[in-house]
């Protein structure tokens, strides 16, 4: 009978985890046996069983396949506690049929290693040191000259740049390496393979210096004022992480936006609101090390990740973020910059269509992150924000929750639109989640009904407001 049992997992697993870093994991995949229905499925974690956040949904590509395999997609986030040594974590399911048998499948296992430790660089002393950590692929290189430029024209000097080049070609990094050279504050590391912006930022954060008590982001296109580095070291007092407002520019220097939060309030302190639509641009920042401890490893989130996002949900998770009401940088808009939310021009018909992007990509993605802060900065973790984060994670089960998260864009009526109504796409995401699993009760097979729990594209989703809003720059 195990024999008839088919599982794929469709998620990969992460390849580790540091011992001492508790975290979530994403997994989903299909489920099903060929001669007999499935009643309840559970994914265990070292034995410990959690319940899914969904079972049995439809899966008209299995059907193709094997009609037996409509209604087998599953999925769940799973919490991973800290372990104190080097060892794996098992993940498996445990599946019980509708004639009583229970049945266990193997998912896969994550090595638990020790943790690399941070580099040490000679002459890098300093305690109050800055590591200034820039993510480089394919840049344009007059642009990049001009970011080194206004680097090495900081009045404060206590700082070094490790540069995490995410394998850009031959040329282009002989390119880079030429503006760089004979500048010993200035360390360049090339990936040995490509990692994307959101991993090549994880990969720059581990090349920070141990002596570095205090990180900064930097891209490779913008330009920095002089005293940027000087002002938020001096604004930073007792929180985790402090940011500024920022100019947006062409790349003629031409302003086009005095301040980035024209049309949208900022925010630095609603975690809900961080969590639900991100206002803590990652190059604006400075943040204590304890920070980067915390956020690495990066989370494995289903959809576009954006380590700014991350980096400042932790900060805010874990103490309290400051801010500087005056642009220090002029971020610049071109073709080729990574800015904002992948965006999607396709008009979607219907709950339904939409509604699947909206789930997967907006209120997943998020509930993973939630969930990774709840395991990480739980205990030391402030009642409120804690609190705001189990609503969020509860929203797709909980009438209540869900409540909760659908009246959050009435605050926009008393000037509170720092999420610009953003709330309403992850609502339309569970909307769609529960009239699929309706939907798809009974069904044997696909129909015309339009049932299809597949993970989405990820072009498939947008926070529209919030990309009508940057449009506008």
């Amino acid at each position: 009978m195990t024999a008839e049992l088919v599982v794929n997992l469709e998620s990969p697993l992460p390849a580790s985890l540091p011992v001492g870093s508790a975290t979530a994991v994403y997994v989903t995949g299909t489920c099903f046996h060929r001669s007999e229905r499935l009643a309840r499925l559970a994914v265990e974690v070292d034995g410990i069983r959690h319940r899914p956040a969904a079972s049995r949904m439809p899966r008209p590509d299995v059907y193709d396949a094997d009609p037996a395999g409509f209604r087998s997609g599953f999925w769940a986030t799973l919490p991973i506690a800290a372990r104190e040594r080097p060892g794996t974590v098992e993940l498996a399911l445990a599946v019980r049929l509708a004639g009583g048998d229970e049945l266990h499948a193997p998912l896969g296992r994550i090595p638990i290693v020790a943790p690399e430790p941070a580099p040490v660089l000679a002459g890098a002393g300093d305690p109050g040191l800055i590591a200034v950590c820039m993510a480089t692929f394919e840049p344009d290189i007059a642009l990049f000259r001009s970011q080194v430029e206004s680097l090495r024209g900081q009045t404060d000097d206590r700082w070094l740049c490790v540069i995490s080049d995410d394998r850009s070609g031959p040329e282009r990094w002989s390119q880079l390496r030429a503006v760089v050279a004979g500048d010993a504050r200035f360390v360049a590391s090339r990936s040995d393979e490509r990692r994307g912006f959101y991993g090549n930022f994880e990969r720059a954060l581990r090349l920070a210096p141990a002596q570095a008590s205090l990180l900064a982001l930097c891209d490779q296109d913008d330009v920095w004022l002089p005293e940027k580095l000087a002002v938020l070291r001096g604004a930073l007092g007792d929180a985790q992480m402090v940011y500024s407002d920022q100019r947006l520019v062409d790349v003629e220097g031409r302003v086009l936006r005095e301040t980035l939060w024209d049309g949208r309030r900022n925010n630095h302190t609603d975690i809900a609101s961080l969590l639900i639509a991100n206002t803590i641009t990652g190059a604006a920042t400075l943040f204590r090390r304890e920070v980067a401890d915390l956020a690495l490893p990066f989370p494995d989130a289903p959809g576009v990740q954006f380590h700014d996002h991350w980096l400042g949900l932790v900060a805010l998770a874990s103490g309290n973020v400051a801010y500087v009401d005056r642009p220090l940088y002029d971020y610049v808009q071109h073709r080729g910059a990574v800015f904002g939310e992948v965006e999607d021009r396709r008009i979607r018909k219907g709950i339904l269509r939409g509604g699947r992007g909206a789930y997967f990509l907006g209120y997943v993605m998020r509930e993973v992150q939630a969930q990774a802060l709840l395991m990480r900065c739980g205990s030391s973790m402030a009642g409120a924000k804690r609190r705001a984060l189990r609503r969020y994670v509860a929203a797709a089960r909980s009438p209540v929750a869900f409540a909760w998260l659908a009246l959050r864009p009435l605050r926009g009526l008393v000037g509170r639109n720092e999420t610009l109504g953003s709330e309403a796409d992850l609502v339309r995401g569970i909307v769609w989640r529960w009239l699929v699993a309706i939907l798809a009760t009974g069904a044997r097979r696909p129909g015309r009904r339009p049932c299809d729990a597949r993970f989405p594209d990820e072009a498939s989703f947008q926070q529209r407001r919030l990309s009508r809003w940057r449009a506008r720059a």
